[in-house]
C-alpha cells in the first residue's frame, strides 16, 4: 500500500443508542504512518468511534475498511489478526505477571501458540527475543522481570502499548494513553509513542492539547457525535469554532 493511501477508512459511520445518535455520518481516512489525533469535549463520541472501528460496537450504517478490505461485519478478534489493535482508557494488565511474561504471551497468542505458553521458556526462544525487543523499543527492558503491579503507572501504560505492538499492527488506536499518568511521565510516554515504526498508523484520543499539537500531524475534532473539522494542527489551533466548543473550555473531559 503506497504512502497516502488510507490503511484505515470509515465512510458515513452512524451509531444510535435509542433516541441518542452518538456517531453521525463520520468519515475518516488514515494513510500509512499517520499520526492522527481525535479530540473533542466529553460526550463527543470519541471512544464510541474507536469501539466502532475495532468491532466492539456494530454501526447502524456506514462502512469501515482496513487495507482496502471491508471489515464492517468482521469480529473484533479477526480485526486484530488483520492488523487493527487498540489500547483502553483503563489499565487492563495482569498485575501478577512480569512485562516479559505478558508480552511473550501476546506474541504466542499471535503465533497461535498461547496454549503452549506455560512450557519452558526455552521452547519459545524466538518469541522471547521478539518480546524483549518490543520492551526495549518502549524503554521497558530494565523492568522486564519486575511484576507489573510494581511498575510506575506511566510504565504500565507503555506495557499496554507493548502488548498492542506484539500483534504487529498496521493501525494502532490509543484511547487516552496518558490518562492517569503524572505530567512528568506523560511527555516521556509520548516521546516513546512518537518513535513507533514510521509505517504504523496511529489514531489517538488525548485531552492534553500540548501533547496533541506536539505529536499529531492531523487532528479531527468531534462534537456531539459528528466531525466539526479535520485539519493540520496549526489550522485547528486557530479555528474559532474549535476554540468555542473545546479549547476555550480548558479542554477537560
Amino acid at each position: 500500500m503506497s504512502e497516502g493511501t488510507p490503511v484505515l477508512r470509515t465512510e458515513g459511520v452512524r451509531k444510535r443508542f435509542g433516541s441518542l445518535e452518538v456517531s453521525r455520518d463520520i468519515s475518516l481516512a488514515l494513510p500509512v504512518g499517520a499520526r492522527h489525533a481525535l479530540i473533542g469535549p466529553n460526550g463527543a463520541g470519541k471512544t464510541t468511534l474507536i469501539n466502532l472501528i475495532t468491532g466492539r460496537l456494530k454501526p447502524d450504517a456506514g462502512r469501515i475498511t482496513l487495507d482496502g478490505q471491508d471489515v464492517t461485519g468482521v469480529p473484533a478478534a479477526e480485526r486484530v489478526r488483520r492488523g487493527l489493535t487498540r489500547t483502553f482508557q483503563i489499565n487492563t494488565l495482569f498485575p501478577g505477571l512480569t512485562p516479559i511474561e505478558s508480552v511473550l504471551l501476546a506474541v504466542c497468542e499471535r503465533k497461535q501458540e498461547a496454549g503452549q505458553f506455560w512450557r519452558r521458556l526455552t521452547g519459545h526462544a524466538e518469541a522471547v527475543d521478539e518480546a524483549f525487543a518490543i520492551l526495549k523499543q518502549l524503554r521497558l527492558d530494565d523492568v522486564a522481570t519486575r511484576e507489573t503491579r510494581h511498575l510506575a503507572y506511566g510504565q504500565q501504560r507503555l506495557l499496554e502499548i507493548a502488548l498492542a505492538l506484539a500483534t504487529r499492527p498496521k493501525v494502532l488506536l490509543l484511547d487516552e494513553p496518558a490518562a492517569g499518568v503524572p505530567k512528568d511521565e506523560s511527555a516521556a510516554l509520548f516521546a516513546v509513542i512518537a518513535a513507533l515504526p514510521a509505517d504504523m498508523a496511529v489514531l489517538f484520543i488525548e485531552h492534553d492539547m500540548n501533547l496533541v499539537f506536539k505529536f499529531a500531524s492531523r487532528i479531527t475534532v468531534l462534537v456531539a457525535g459528528a466531525v466539526l473539522v479535520e485539519a493540520k494542527p496549526e489550522i485547528i489551533r486557530s479555528d474559532p469554532r474549535v476554540r468555542e466548543v473545546y479549547l476555550g473550555q480548558g479542554h477537560h473531559g
